[in-house]
């Protein structure tokens, strides 16, 4: 993927319509990943006037929801 791709397909066809579905309260949460970093993705996120949550490179908790699955998986195992 590169940013340009990023920015057709995942900003302006799914985050813009989300966001504004969400309201002014909406924040993005993306990783670091080469084509999210793009100066054009940056571009895109501030005339759509999208906040980016920031997180810092290789976090293990950029995505909270992996850590809810996990935690099922283990209690469903250990029934």
């Amino acid at each position: 993927m590169t940013g340009p791709i990023y920015r057709d397909v995942i900003l302006e066809q799914h985050v813009r319509l989300f966001r504004g579905a969400m309201g002014a309260e909406f924040l993005f949460m993306d990783d670091n990943a080469r084509p999210h970093r793009a100066n054009i993705v940056d571009e895109c996120l501030q005339s759509e006037d999208i906040t980016r949550m920031d997180w810092p490179a290789y976090s293990p908790d950029l995505n909270p929801i992996e850590h809810v699955w996990d935690m099922l998986g283990r209690r469903i195992a250990a029934r």
